[in-house]
């Protein structure tokens, strides 16, 4: 098959490329700057622009599948051109698609489910590469400072790719919305635990108050509406939030992989000086 993936550079993007290539797919990768994009020997990379229809027509031509995602440009909005898109790929008989969706339904979502094409959504409840976030605070201080302490089923991104290679080119995939989430639930020290172990390091897990909580977030230059939100969230998290569910290793046929795996490859992010991960 001929795969078009958009977003792929990003966190799940650049493993569904690979998952795609290994499994000898003639993969088309979408990236906003192709001169700068590494991906494996054998992938065509193609510029284009999700916001912009006329830098796609290259790009649409000739797929079989698509894997979209639903956010575009400098500042990450929302796609408000889903119409346009899902229209340009039933022109270029485009037969299924995968959505990596997000927290509510975007412009894409709404015209797949209209269309002629076979349109499978991926939910992953929280990516594991989130805790990158964490990085600055860890690898200078040797803390992380939080309100939030419920534990989350965060999947790995490369099981993303994985669930979205496998409806991308099987059958028994189409109008199916699959919840994603990791092997286990984790709580943010449990997480610190795993990082310490991987990286060498003494970390240590700070408890934040609500008033303390607003005021880190504030100095990241978040408005006050998502301050709230975010003191919304790490004190009344969904329910669904450290539900462990097998959806990835029904699709894909084998586990999902482990924080501890993802510590490992990412471990040099967290240690106080530069340099590849002596263990990669």
């Amino acid at each position: 098959m001929r795969i078009l993936v958009t977003g792929a550079t990003g966190q799940v993007g650049r493993h569904l490329v690979e998952e795609l290539h290994q499994g000898r797919h003639e993969v088309r990768a979408l990236t906003r700057d192709p001169d700068n994009a590494v991906f494996p020997d054998g992938v065509q990379a193609v510029g284009g622009d999700l916001t912009r229809l006329e830098t796609l027509g290259s790009a649409f031509d000739g797929v079989d599948a698509i894997h979209f995602i639903t956010f575009g440009g400098d500042d990450f909005a929302d796609l408000a051109n889903g119409a346009d898109l899902i229209d340009l790929a039933e022109q270029n008989g485009v037969r299924r698609a995968t959505v990596l969706g997000g927290w509510s339904a975007t412009s894409v979502e709404t015209e797949l489910r209209r269309s002629r094409i076979d349109w499978t959504l991926l939910q992953p409840v929280e990516f594991m590469a989130n805790t990158l976030e964490w990085a600055d605070e860890l690898t200078t201080r040797g803390t992380l400072s939080a309100l939030a302490t419920y534990p989350s089923a965060m999947i790995h991104e490369a099981d993303i790719a994985a669930a979205s290679a496998h409806a991308l080119t099987e059958r028994g995939h189409a109008g199916r919305t699959y919840a994603l989430t990791g092997p286990e639930a984790l709580t943010p020290r449990e997480r610190i635990r795993i990082l310490a172990e991987e990286t060498g390091r003494d970390l240590t897990f700070v408890q934040l108050t609500p008033e303390q909580e607003r005021a880190r977030l504030r100095g990241y230059g978040y408005d006050d509406d998502y301050v709230e939100f975010g003191i919304q969230l790490a004190t009344s998290p969904p329910a669904t939030a450290g539900r462990v569910l097998p959806t990835v290793p029904e699709i894909t046929g084998r586990p999902g992989r482990t924080f501890a795996q993802w510590a490992q490859e990412h471990a040099a992010r967290f240690r106080p000086y530069q340099g590849a991960d002596p263990r990669s």
